[in-house]
């Protein structure tokens, strides 16, 4: 946990309630986000700001829909890498960052070392994208490819009022 991120107990319930309201629309106005949790205009700003600094809200985005980008096909990748020295770690996932059909990466435990979300418009696409782009980066020892069928769920982050 990083310095600037509060614990989620320290989180009161109306400070719940405005972080689930952004996360369902990030373009809520103060006015419609206070009359939405029940604050006066005031108070709510406040505690946005202050949720804001803390780090418990990170950014705004907007999420947009790949399909409507032509990227019809979510891949996963397991990667495996030859080394796991700190800078072997390190030049891959800073290769990984710069790669665009990369949504998401991840180091993870396991059989392989990195879980990688990738968005592509085809097969071929796909192809293109592991012999030019991903292929092209030293240090991997091996690959395995699971193609997504279907987004079952799809959320940036979780709703604070549905944890426990």
């Amino acid at each position: 946990m990083s310095g600037k991120t509060r614990r989620s107990d320290a989180l009161d319930p109306i400070d719940r309630r405005i972080l689930s309201a952004l996360r369902a629309d990030g373009r809520l106005t103060t006015t419609a986000l206070a009359e939405k949790v029940g604050l006066s205009h005031s108070p709510c700003w406040t505690r946005v700001r202050r949720l804001e600094e803390s780090g418990a809200i990170e950014r705004y985005v907007a999420v947009l829909d790949h399909a409507a980008l032509g990227l019809n096909n979510t891949v996963f990748v397991e990667i495996t890498l030859d080394k796991h020295d700190d800078k072997v770690l390190d030049t891959f996932g800073d290769a990984l960052a710069r790669i665009p059909e990369v949504v998401e990466a991840h180091l993870v435990t396991g059989e392989y070392d990195y879980l990688v979300k990738v968005v592509v418009s085809g097969t071929d696409h796909y192809e293109r994208f592991l012999r030019e782009t991903l292929y092209r980066i030293p240090g991997i020892r091996q690959s395995r490819t699971t193609f997504g069928l279907r987004t079952l769920k799809r959320a940036i982050s979780v709703d604070p009022l549905q944890l426990p």
